[in-house]
């Protein structure tokens, strides 16, 4: 069927109407078992959960906030917020109380959906006493209404519910890699036209199957995962915890996966603790071997039925991106933020070209700005900020094209490269600017390095932040290792000092004893480097470094 034209409500009614009986979401609930849910049944209890919030009479348009990791019932409840004529707000399951707190009040949440969370005992006083909370089946213990007697309780909502297409559908907040979250308002146009463009690109169909684990909180994740199985119909598999997420991918066996760059590399360094990386490419040149070995590898990752995956929400190195492809895997790179519903741009099957994200998606303008500033502008770009007028005008050009804050550049077939966020370059004691990604992008071929930050303002010459992989990172007490990497990244700061400018040779690497974590707010929820509180937390000890004039240093 033609989705260009269709709003999510739409679509949910399409299929609540032709596949009513057919397999939609799996979730586990622990000890092996699962729950399915037909389209017919997801759609039921999304109505009856619309019911019961249109019985608590709130104004239209009220703001329902969902905090969860990713399960069935985050779905039925953005559903549910919509059937009942209102604007859902996602949380991160990660977050803190402040910041709960924070986007509960300045979105002005009347109700709260509480889901699958580990650390709600930290959290839960962020949440105002006046906010009414909801239990998913899978929540922690608490005495909330439960999203399993309300679907028993009340019936169904009757009809096909219209919103128009310019209406405001959700806000999302972003994960803040600095200062406060903003809100991100989205309409129902917005969310259509970057969903049913993403899936008509890359002709995916309702035969496809998907594990969603990234926070569905996140634009790259909602996009692909929720709106992408509403416009294609396709299968959609839950993850239950880190510990099983093995089971989990086997159960799904995913012909589609996303992914963010610091997974994408931790699954990499987990086959590469099992076999060095020169005995797997000296395994691939052999003919006989080639095929068994791609299909070993894939398979042991639970990969070997993908046809597409995605990497997005940060730059992935070209080394990690080439290692992939080379086990046949078409690993495919896409652009997007928050402000454009992750529609922007996207590699094609075929038509990759390796250090670039794609070419721009069907109906997004693109140009460059003088100061080389990505500029775009599409449907799926947002309404603004919610609340904030003045800095809605900020991100916006004259003429309507979104300021992304990051540059780049654009080759002879369209595609774009990034070449770092603006905000990002710092100045060095000299006087000359340096744009870290590029740096980052060069020293990430490292087998070693899980993840790094290119560091230096008010320096002579940058330096780097390392974190090396989890499963190596027992070893720093050891003598011998700490000899091989100072000897291995010694002659990595040679290697990539000859391929960067005088002024943006690195001064040394500092390898890092601590934890780069969500948890500590070194990480953004869809791990991304919060950079201000990694350079914050080393800055007591970096004129020491630089004072012992050593090319490794170790925290």
């Amino acid at each position: 069927m033609d989705t260009i034209n269709k709003l999510p409500l739409e679509m949910l009614y399409h299929w609540e109407s032709t596949k009513a009986d057919a397999p939609y979401m799996t979730q586990p609930i622990g000890n092996g078992k699962v729950v399915e849910y037909t389209w017919g049944r997801a759609v039921d209890e999304a109505r009856r959960m619309a019911t019961y919030l249109k019985s608590l009479n709130l104004p239209d348009k009220s703001r329902i906030g969902l905090i969860s990791k990713n399960c069935a019932q985050w779905v039925m409840t953005d559903w549910a917020i919509w059937l009942a004529g209102h604007v859902s707000v996602p949380l991160y399951p990660t977050l803190n109380a402040d910041t709960v707190n924070y986007i509960l009040k300045h979105a002005e949440c009347d109700v709260l959906f509480v889901g699958k969370l580990d650390d709600w005992d930290s959290m839960k006083s962020g949440v105002p006493e006046s906010v009414r909370c909801i239990s998913y089946p899978l929540s922690p213990p608490n005495n909330f209404e439960t999203w399993d007697d309300i679907v028993a309780k009340y019936p169904p909502l009757e009809g096909q519910v219209h919103r128009e297409p310019a209406e405001l559908a959700t806000i999302v907040y972003t994960s803040g890699s600095t200062g406060r979250p903003k809100g991100v308002m989205l309409s129902f146009e917005n969310m259509a036209f970057s969903a049913a463009g993403g899936i008509q690109t890359l002709g995916v169909g309702p035969e496809e199957r998907m594990l969603s684990y990234l926070p569905l909180a996140h634009v790259f994740e909602r996009t692909f995962v929720e709106l992408g199985s509403l416009y294609a119909g396709f299968h959609l598999y839950f993850a239950e915890s880190l510990e099983t997420f093995v089971q989990d991918l086997q159960r799904a066996q995913p012909t589609l996966f996303l992914s963010v760059p610091r997974l994408w590399v931790k699954f990499q360094h987990g086959v590469l603790q099992k076999v060095p990386k020169q005995k797997l490419e000296r395994m691939l040149k052999i003919p006989l071997l080639n095929r068994l070995i791609k299909k070993k590898v894939l398979k042991g990752l639970g990969l070997d039925k993908v046809k597409l995956a995605g990497s997005g929400s940060a730059p992935l190195s070209n080394d990690v991106l080439d290692w992939y492809r080379n086990l046949g895997l078409e690993l495919l790179e896409g652009y997007g933020m928050s402000e454009n519903f992750a529609y922007s741009h996207m590699n094609k099957p075929g038509r990759t070209r390796t250090g670039y994200v794609g070419e721009a998606l069907p109906g997004v303008e693109v140009r460059i700005s003088e100061q080389g500033e990505i500029l775009v502008k599409s449907p799926a770009t947002m309404m603004g900020y919610y609340k904030d007028e003045e800095k809605t005008k900020e991100t916006f050009t004259d003429d309507g094209f979104l300021k992304t804050g990051d540059k780049g550049e654009i080759d002879e077939m369209g595609r774009l490269k990034l070449t770092g966020r603006i905000k990002e370059i710092f100045k060095t004691s000299k006087g000359k600017y340096i744009a870290p990604a590029p740096i980052e992008n060069r020293l990430m071929s490292h087998d070693a390095i899980e993840m790094v930050c290119v560091s230096g303002a008010n320096q002579t010459q940058p330096h780097a932040l390392v974190l090396l992989g989890e499963e190596i990172r027992p070893k720093m007490a050891d003598e011998k290792f700490r000899k091989e990497i100072e000897e291995s990244f010694t002659q990595l700061i040679k290697d990539v000092n000859k391929t960067v400018d005088p002024h943006e040779q690195l001064a040394f690497i500092a390898v890092v004893s601590d934890e780069w974590s969500i948890e500590n707010s070194f990480l953004t929820p869809t791990l991304k480097l919060k950079r201000n509180v990694v350079e914050d937390a080393y800055e007591e000890k970096v004129d020491s470094w630089y004072a012992q004039k050593q090319k490794v240093i170790w925290q």
